[in-house]
């Protein structure tokens, strides 16, 4: 059993950054690709980005490429999101989630909320 515990939304200004943070519960952690998806109001829930398990490959949503930025620190079982030249069609609640290594989603934190200005 895995938990997952986001924070770091917020209310920010177009062209501003922010970062989110994904701690999860658990020894293995280094075992798990960790995603982060989002869901805007009246929309589907979309995926954003991922860190593979095995050799931290990483993969984005062409939206967000050269803006965000995931990352994991094993050692502190996190995995982060940083969102980079933000924009306001970035607002929407961010939901981290864990695979075990190249399995589904299993996992789903509670999600924080990202809104942007304009």
């Amino acid at each position: 059993q895995v938990q997952l515990v986001e924070s770091g939304g917020g209310l920010v200004q177009a062209g501003g950054s922010l970062r989110l943070s994904c701690a999860a519960s658990g020894r293995t952690f280094s075992s798990y690709t960790m995603g982060w998806f989002r869901q805007a109001p009246g929309k589907e829930r979309e995926f954003v980005a991922r860190i593979t398990w095995w050799r931290g490959s990483t993969y984005y949503t062409d939206s967000v490429k050269g803006r965000f930025t995931i990352s994991r620190d094993n050692a502190k079982n996190t995995v982060y999101l940083q969102m980079n030249s933000l924009k306001p069609e970035d607002t929407a609640v961010y939901y981290c989630a864990a695979a075990y290594k190249d399995g589904d989603y299993d996992y789903w934190g509670q999600g924080t909320q990202v809104t942007v200005s304009s």
